[in-house]
């Protein structure tokens, strides 16, 4: 044994399904499964709900372990920050990992959550009907694992941690690029107060009250969402064949698409071969992918030539300055999408009636200042992603050889 390591079973490593007392009928942060993205460090509330008795509950610094398939196998695991009240409830798929004071390091606890150690010998012990398998907490508690002094806990933390906290810093720099372009949307499109872009003599003012001509501005027109381009449905290829899913295609999910506005990493990738069989799905960079089967209304843009399931309808923008009104117009929609999805089980909204949903689309002199005025901070948004990419390959690479011991800290 290398020294400073010692072998312990993993329920007495940390506290597993720790207690959290939360009042009944009161609101907390909640954190759904769908807000838990793989290879993200830290995940942040974006909604409260009140706490009606169902639901797992936990603490700022906790680490979310999905138990669930396929959550689990994609890698759903991460830490709370951010909870108003310090405390929070979720998904019931859920298991909670907490620090045991003097035993173990709370970071450490991720990065051993996301190695294989853990996660592999979770999703082995997976039981229950076919789709619903559960990881076994009693399996989980009983795994024998070596593990670092305290102290060595926290130096390998501090190394890994710092690839994922500039992961984080640049998270939030996308957040805040993307919103300062939405906010200029709204200005120009929703406020309608946009600039006069018309050449005109110098006593004219810069801005001028913008003529309303039947209920829209003069100049743009009442239309549907067809009239902002092509419009492709995704389509599934046959999973028997699995040299279909063996290529460098991205083939984006709804999942895939609440990571950022940009797609630039997929979970699953076909092959040209596979993508020959539906020759006619094949999406090129920068169309604009709205989900509207389940989870309705998340809308993203691909980075990459790609290919959708059949829960995404995309938009091929009809000229390049289309595309980002195009975005943040159908970002608008998802209310409009719940009201119309029917069923009883998840809402669907099929491709006749997404195409002929009623939007403004604005003169081209406005849409080509716009595009000028945002194509610079979505080009951006996607250099900072890809640094992101490369920081959570560099820190995958050190991972395994920081908690095996192999790398001297």
């Amino acid at each position: 044994m290398k020294p400073n390591y010692s072998y312990v079973k993993f329920g007495d490593f940390v506290e597993i399904q720790p207690t959290v007392k939360i009042d009944k009928e009161t609101n907390y942060s909640f954190i759904p499964m769908e807000d838990v993205t793989p290879g993200l460090k830290y995940v942040y509330p974006t909604d409260e709900k009140k706490y009606e008795g169902s639901g797992v509950k936990f603490e700022n610094d906790d680490v979310i372990f999905a138990r669930i398939t396929p959550c689990l196998e994609h890698g759903k695991i991460t830490i709370a920050r951010g909870l108003t009240k310090n405390k929070g409830f979720g998904s019931t798929e859920y298991y909670i990992f907490r620090a045991k004071p003097g035993i173990s390091d709370k970071d450490y606890i991720y990065y051993l959550a996301i190695s294989p150690i853990i996660r592999d010998n979770a999703i082995v012990s997976m039981i229950g009907a076919s789709g619903r398998q559960r990881a076994q907490k009693d399996v989980i508690e009983n795994l024998t694992i070596r593990v670092p002094s305290l102290l060595l806990q926290k130096k390998i933390s501090l190394i890994l941690s710092a690839y994922d906290d500039l992961i984080d810093t640049n998270r939030r720099r996308i957040q805040l690029l993307e919103e300062s372009a939405r906010l200029l949307f709204r200005e120009w499109f929703v406020y309608f107060r946009f600039p006069s872009f018309a050449k005109a003599s110098e006593d004219k003012p810069k801005h001028e009250k913008v003529k309303i001509v039947d209920g829209v501005p003069e100049g743009w027109e009442r239309g549907e969402v067809k009239g902002l381009g092509n419009i492709i449905t995704g389509k599934t290829p046959s999973k028997s064949n699995f040299r279909y899913f063996n290529g460098d295609v991205p083939f984006i999910k709804t999942p895939d698409m609440r990571k950022s506005s940009i797609v630039i990493n997929t979970e699953e990738f076909l092959s040209e071969v596979g993508g020959n069989s539906q020759r006619n799905k094949y999406l090129p960079p920068w169309s604009i992918l709205i989900s509207c089967i389940g989870s309705v209304g998340v809308v993203a843009m691909n980075f990459f030539r790609s290919q959708t399931n059949q829960q995404i309808n995309s938009i091929i923008p009809k000229k390049e300055i289309y595309r980002y009104y195009s975005f943040f117009c159908l970002s608008r929609l998802q209310p409009l999408l719940e009201a119309i999805g029917g069923g009883s089980t998840m809402a669907n909204v099929n491709k006749n009636k997404f195409e002929n949903l009623k939007v403004l689309i604005p003169s081209e002199n406005i849409l080509n200042e716009f595009h000028k005025a945002v194509d610079s901070i979505f080009k951006q948004i996607a250099i900072v992603l890809q640094q992101n990419q490369k920081l959570a390959q560099a820190r995958d690479l050190l991972l395994p050889r920081l908690i095996n011991g192999d790398i001297k800290v």
